[in-house]
């Protein structure tokens, strides 16, 4: 069972949710930007959470599926299309044998994500299947996806049955979707909850109130790395030097120049710029809907708030996973519940 890539598109690459466990060696985490969107396109499909599945960066891609096969399409807007039929976001989608899915352009956020039941099957990396294009590891041989790669999809953990009738159309998909109050408030606006950083009062006063006062461009240079922000210049009290420290997804980082960077999945292991603040993980699918030429206000919360907004968000993914779960067995696709 495979999926034949037609049109890449502007980037895609296949992702898990990273490669842990081995930053002490300089090997970063990598994995999906959105890892909101990438759980729950997974649960809608009957995969197991940290299933590798393709991750679309703005539009343009078309794939042929080679096989029937369960769908869900999750994250940002592309105006999805099945054989030129709008596709539904946000639940599972059955596509038949030869029909092709294209992205015809963004609607809303800057990332789709494409699972399919049984996962994408290529080889694991360190533990992982996530693409790191840097390094060239992982994914389709460390690359971008290009026209003519034959996606081989797995068979083992899908846990979906197929229709027993045969349509006409190039796809069915179920009735039901994950209302939108229990997706991220994606938006090209956003607010985005910050804590202090480790060095936020080695920056004069001027600077920490523009980093809360003003807007922040996303500049054309954001990728999965980080994000590069446009805005008012930050600036030390003095200059200093810093001893290089560990760094994560989500953290703010100003080099010499005054604007700001916030970290992304592939960022580096350790970073010798100043940390400004770190952007609560609950907000960090937000950011990575954010596109380039789009603003965001930072807003401070505590260090408490932000872990219970964290802890919130994990009960309300445990919530949605068995929701999706019981709404698959009551239409009779589920085979069972773990």
């Amino acid at each position: 069972m495979s999926i034949t890539v037609i049109k890449p598109g502007l980037m895609a690459t296949i992702q898990d949710l990273g490669r842990s466990g081995y930053g002490k060696y300089g090997v970063i985490v990598s994995g999906s930007m959105d890892r909101f969107a990438h759980r729950t396109a997974n649960w809608l499909v009957g995969n197991d959470e940290g299933d590798a599945l393709i991750e679309v960066t703005w539009s343009g891609m078309s794939v042929r599926m080679e096989r029937e096969m369960w769908v869900a399409l999750t994250g940002g807007d592309f105006s999805p299309q099945m054989d030129g039929v709008p596709v539904p976001m946000w639940r599972p989608v059955f596509v038949r044998k030869g029909s092709t899915l294209t992205f015809t352009g963004p609607r809303a956020g800057c990332r789709t994500y494409l699972a399919v039941a049984g996962g994408i099957d290529v080889p694991e990396v360190l533990g992982s299947r996530s693409t790191y294009i840097r390094a060239g590891i992982g994914g389709m041989k460390g690359r971008v996806l290009k026209a003519g790669d034959i996606i081989p999809v797995g068979t083992g953990k899908g846990r979906l049955r197929h229709p027993s009738t045969k349509g006409t159309q190039p796809f069915d998909a179920v009735r039901w979707a994950v209302p939108a109050s229990e997706r991220p408030a994606y938006s090209e606006h956003p607010y985005v909850r910050i804590v202090r950083g480790p060095q936020f009062g080695d920056f004069d006063d001027m600077s920490r109130r523009a980093l809360l006062d003003h807007d922040f461009r996303v500049t054309p240079q954001s990728d999965r790395m980080g994000y590069r922000l446009e805005g008012p210049r930050l600036q030390l009290h003095r200059p200093q030097e810093y001893i290089s420290e560990g760094v994560t997804m989500g953290t703010v980082q100003v080099p010499s120049d005054g604007q700001p960077i916030i970290l992304m999945a592939d960022r580096q292991t350790l970073g010798g710029y100043p940390k400004i603040a770190q952007v609560a993980g609950a907000d960090l699918p937000v950011v990575a809907q954010t596109p380039p030429g789009s603003t965001l206000r930072f807003r401070e919360i505590s260090q408490t708030e932000a872990e219970q907004l964290w802890m919130d968000q994990g009960i309300r993914l445990r919530r949605l996973a068995r929701m999706i779960a019981l709404k698959l067995k009551e239409d009779g696709w589920l085979d069972g519940l773990d």
